[in-house]
């Protein structure tokens, strides 16, 4: 008889996410999203720092229901804008989130620009009994002049990792996994978990 993979709370409501994660973690954790949970909570991101806001998520789900979790933000830092659109990043071209719309304001603010230099970053913020630790997860590449592929989610289309010729729109889940900063971030929290 197999065993069950351990059960692992995700405090988030991105599905496209949650998805991700347990491709990354295979058969050793089983992610549970909140809706798969049943709670029902929009949490706010207030916050000027990916490190913030993930605290604010994991930490606003421990208070609630007083079960581990954890939580991540990611942002895509653009060098040429001085690391926006960063914590931003979802909401880039304002209310309501868009992806299109921020993908088209990314590519006008780099119109001209030939530093096109970019990384995602992920912060994870696991709390454990009340205790919160940080995970960090980078992939660095380039914004593309034009979206291209039809896979992932957010700025996928215009981000070219280091290393590839495509973007991450363009791979499949395990060849963006290979690069991936959520990838990064996750197999820290897995190691430190395992540990």
């Amino acid at each position: 008889m197999s065993e069950q993979p351990h059960p692992l709370l995700f405090a988030t409501n991105n599905l496209n996410k949650a998805l991700e994660v347990n491709h990354i973690l295979g058969n050793s954790f089983k992610v549970l999203s909140l809706k798969d949970a049943g709670i029902e909570i929009d949490i706010a991101e207030p916050h000027a720092t990916l490190e913030a806001n993930a605290r604010e998520k994991s930490m606003t789900i421990y208070m609630l229901k007083n079960i581990d979790c954890f939580s991540e933000d990611t942002g895509l830092e653009v060098e040429a804008l001085g690391g926006a659109p960063g914590v931003k990043s979802a909401r880039f071209a304002g209310e309501p989130s868009n992806t299109e719309a921020n993908i088209k304001k990314l590519l006008g603010e780099l119109q001209n620009q030939e530093n096109r230099k970019a990384q995602f970053r992920t912060v994870i913020s696991l709390v454990q009994k009340g205790v919160e630790k940080q995970f960090e997860g980078i992939c660095k590449g380039h914004i593309t002049l034009q979206p291209i592929g039809e896979n992932g989610f957010g700025y996928d289309p215009v981000f070219i990792p280091e290393g590839s010729t495509k973007t991450f729109a363009e791979m499949n889940t395990a060849e963006k996994n290979e690069y991936s900063h959520r990838r990064k971030a996750v197999e820290k929290l897995v190691d430190y978990l395992k540990k």
